[in-house]
């Protein structure tokens, strides 16, 4: 299916094969077709005297940074995208990769992405087509457990200390299940829900949640759910 934006987790050097693979994709005349970001890099390119990298890690990790500036990828070098301009439209089909990126722009954009790994992102972007399957379908989208904070203390919920830890709960308890957040009777802000699914996604494999009354897909319970009852319903408690 066709995607509007990609998002680039796989700058970041881990091995030569990396910068390898990049470097071959512009020798072959590859450019991006749609709008792609890019994740952090392995270097500070404005602050290089800081880099610990020694030689030749520190020098494929910069060729791996230059190739993809080639592609056409803009150079953003962040994880957090969403929060310098790129921002796909509700309902729009994108590649992104990044843990805490993908979970933001699943549940609080409403766009659709699946976990894309390093390399099958920039060939999406490449292509300008990610396969349709997984989260890119909406009935793979519905909530199919709660995850009740209600009984929390408001003062609590207020703090922000409150969004990772309950996200890394929910993420352990939820693995790769869609669920519902229920009890937050208030929009807690966007830093808040960045929070809560940066540790979902790394305490369990969370690409969207769903917070009942605050998210583009749960206006309430019942359409979250696709009108069904939920699995199971998880009472957080203090």
């Amino acid at each position: 299916i066709p995607i509007a934006s990609a998002h680039i987790d796989g700058a970041l050097y881990h091995g030569d094969s990396g910068p390898l693979f990049a470097e071959l994709l512009v020798q072959g005349g590859a450019q991006v077709a749609v709008r792609s970001t890019l994740n952090v890099g392995a270097l500070d390119l404005m602050g290089c005297s800081r880099v610990r990298l020694e030689e030749p890690q520190r020098g494929m990790a910069r060729r791996m940074m230059e190739a993809y500036r080639k592609l056409g990828c803009e150079q953003s070098w962040t994880c957090a995208p969403y929060q310098g301009g790129h921002r796909p439209a509700l309902g729009s089909d994108v590649a992104w990769g990044e843990s805490n990126a993908v979970a933001f722009c699943n549940s609080v954009l409403g766009a659709r992405t699946n976990r894309y790994g390093d390399f099958l992102d920039i060939a999406c972007a490449i292509s300008g087509k990610a396969p349709d399957y997984g989260l890119h379908r909406p009935e793979n989208r519905v909530a199919h457990f709660v995850f009740d904070v209600s009984g929390l203390d408001r003062a609590f919920l207020e703090s922000e200390i409150a969004w990772p830890v309950l996200g890394s709960l929910y993420g352990r308890l939820a693995g790769t299940a869609i669920g519902v957040v229920d009890g937050v009777p208030w929009h807690p802000g966007e830093d808040a829900l960045k929070a809560f699914g940066a540790a979902a996604a790394s305490s369990g494999s969370v690409g969207l949640f769903h917070i009942a009354g605050v998210t583009p897909e749960a206006p309430d319970l019942p359409t979250v759910l696709g009108g069904r009852r939920p699995v199971e319903r998880i009472i957080v408690t203090q």
